[in-house]
Order: structure tokens, then C-alpha cells, then sequence
């Protein structure tokens, strides 16, 4: 049966995790099932969101690999990796990480990519990183940059075409589902824009210059989602995120062509095709709630068209317990709407 998903729904999608103060019933029900990954002590920062079952599979790992690691079952906690500097720990996390791709203990990390993502100990420090493919192991966040790009058109709805990409059939994960213009994951060390301007050259063959010159920082969003079959191995993954926003506005001669071989295809919509396909489900969970926000930001859902708007907005910017520069970000907004009001603004600028 073909899914009508509202754009609640599709926020829902995204941001799985229950919340405490709406559902304290599904939120317990899941937190019984996971264990605190904590750093030095467990009322220390919390770094992560662990499976029990990955504790019992990192705990099965030789010490000799892993290291130290302290189970508080009271307190479902885990400490682990505390080695000495940064570069210690994150050659313990990649040798628990490879042990496990070894031993094939995790169907995950079939799909091995070789990056290393940050895993912060406050809002700006780095305690180690980790292989990308890994971090729903540890329950870490995960920050990307995500970009929507537009082109005008006075005929279409709403005057603009947006550039939608389908996924390659052969990627390991979200296989032949719709994307962001341009997305990519942030690697340890990596400023926000210099990745967008990689990605948008590696996925869709646009030029640096043409980035520079028009791509537009509009804000960033946090969510927590929790993994199904399609993110390529074990499902009930809980993956805190934070994307960086952007906008470009293309000119009609510009067009967003595959390059890497991740991306199949690119198709320019209307708005309406776009919203149809966000209903259809055949978005990426993440890249359906970027849409959603594109849409607030131009005017497309308000809050006198959309009866759950108040919802979407705060699940856009949800209140994450994790360290890391989100936090930053967050605290600087007095409230979501704010957030897409200032956004709104720097668009227009």
C-alpha cells in the first residue's frame, strides 16, 4: 500500500527517538535497552547511546585490543577508551572497530569507509575518532552537511525547481532513494564548507567557484534517528545528528551531474513533485526532514497551511544531551522558530 506520509510523519521518521516529556512510556521502554557511553566517570559527559547487545560484543573483544572497559549495570554505563591522548584512543577505537570487521560480528561494518568521524569530549574537544560505518556501534553523533539547490522559475509553484538526486542502486546504504542536492558526512578536523565544496564536486560535479560565489549556510538542525534495515546492517542504531544547512541557487545552465558513481541520477522538480514523493516515503529519512525544513525556510509550510507546525519546529531543533559545537549553535537560539527566522533572513541577504 502506498504510504501518505503528512510532513509530522516524516519528521517522526527522522527524529525516532521517543521524547521523555510526550512518551514516557516508549521512552523508558527503549532507555532499559541501551547503556550510557560516558567519559572518566559515569556522571561525566555523555558520549554516546549503546546497544546492550554491542556492550556484550565489545566486551567479548580481547582486552588486549579493546583496552579497559567498566560495565556500571545500576547505572547501565560504559566507560571505555580513555587511553592517554587522542591518538591512543582513536587507534584502540579502530582496532575494536576492525576486530569486529574481521570477525564479521557486525553486518555494518561491511560497508567500511575509511573516514574517521569526531567524537567530542565538550563543545570543542576531540577525544578520539571513529570509522564512520561504526559510529551507530557506539551511539555517537554524527555531523554531515546537507544542501538544497534551486533554480527560479516564475512558471513553477512557488517559483522555484529543486535539484533532487536518486541514490545509486549499489550503495550500501538508503539504496535508490532520493537525497539532498548534496550531502556527505564531516571528518575529524573538517570545516563545514570546505566539505559541502568537496561533496558537491565529488557527488554532483559542481564547480568550487560557482560554490564559493552562491552556496549559502542557513542553519543547522539535530535529531536523533534510530536506524532500520535500509541504513545497510543492524537495525535499532541510535543515531544522534547534526547537519550543517545550505542553500544554493543555481543558474539555469548549471546542472548537478554524477561523478563519484553514488548518486544515479538528477532530477529537477517542482515543488509539488518534490512534496509528492516526500509523501510516497521515497526520501532518505534524514534528506526528507532537510526538505521539510527548506520548505519553512521559502515560505512553502507555515504555519497557516500546516496544523503540526509548533511540532516540526521543535523536532527540526531537537534539544540533544551529547557534547559537541552543536551545542553552541543551540544555545544561541531562543526557540525554533527563531532559528528558522534568522535563517530566513541570512537566505534574503
Amino acid at each position: 500500500m502506498e504510504k501518505n506520509m503528512s510532513y509530522l510523519d516524516i519528521m517522526k521518521e527522522a527524529d525516532a527517538f521517543p521524547y521523555e516529556d510526550v512518551d514516557q512510556e516508549a521512552y523508558h521502554a527503549l532507555a532499559m535497552t541501551l547503556y550510557k557511553l560516558v567519559w572518566k566517570d559515569d556522571n561525566g559527559p555523555v558520549l554516546g547511546y549503546m546497544l546492550a547487545s554491542t556492550v556484550n560484543r565489545l566486551l567479548a573483544v580481547p582486552e588486549s585490543i579493546r583496552g579497559p572497559v567498566i560495565v556500571n549495570e545500576q547505572n547501565q554505563t560504559v566507560r571505555a577508551f580513555e587511553q592517554a591522548t587522542e591518538l591512543d584512543r582513536t587507534a584502540v577505537v579502530e582496532a575494536v572497530m576492525q576486530y569486529w570487521r574481521d570477525n564479521e560480528v557486525f553486518d555494518i561494518l561491511r560497508g567500511w569507509r575509511d573516514e574517521r568521524w569526531p567524537v567530542y569530549g565538550s563543545d570543542t574537544e576531540v577525544l578520539y575518532s571513529a570509522e564512520r560505518s561504526g559510529t551507530g556501534m557506539l551511539g555517537i553523533m554524527r555531523y554531515g552537511v546537507h544542501m538544497t539547490g534551486y533554480v527560479r522559475d516564475e512558471t513553477a509553484p512557488h517559483g522555484i525547481r529543486i535539484w533532487v538526486p536518486r541514490r545509486a542502486p549499489n550503495k550500501s546504504t538508503y539504496p535508490g532513494m532520493l537525497d539532498n542536492t548534496v550531502a556527505g558526512g564531516l571528518m575529524t578536523g573538517e570545516d563545514p564548507f570546505e566539505c559541502i565544496i568537496r561533496e558537491a564536486d565529488e557527488e554532483a560535479s559542481l564547480p568550487e567557484k560557482v560554490m564559493r560565489e552562491r552556496a549559502r549556510f542557513t542553519g543547522m538542525v539535530t535529531y536523533i534517528y534510530i536506524t532500520d534495515e535500509r541504513a545497510g546492517g543492524e537495525a535499532g542504531q541510535i543515531y544522534p545528528e547534526t547537519q550543517w544547512v545550505y542553500d544554493i541557487e543555481l543558474p539555469a545552465d548549471e546542472r548537478p551531474t554524477p561523478k563519484d558513481g553514488e548518486v544515479a541520477e538528477f532530477y529537477l522538480w517542482t515543488v509539488d513533485e518534490a512534496r509528492e514523493e516526500l509523501a510516497k516515503g521515497n526520501f532518505k529519512p534524514n534528506c526528507a526532514l532537510i526538505l521539510v525544513e527548506f520548505f519553512i525556510r521559502h515560505g512553502i509550510i507555515t504555519a497557516e497551511n500546516e496544523p503540526d507546525y509548533a511540532e516540526i519546529l521543535q523536532r527540526l531543533h531537537r534539544k540533544l544531551p551529547f557534547p559537541g559545537p552543536h551545542q553552541a549553535y543551540a544555545a544561541s537560539l531562543e526557540t525554533p522558530a527563531a532559528a528558522l527566522a534568522d535563517a530566513a533572513a541570512t537566505l534574503v541577504s
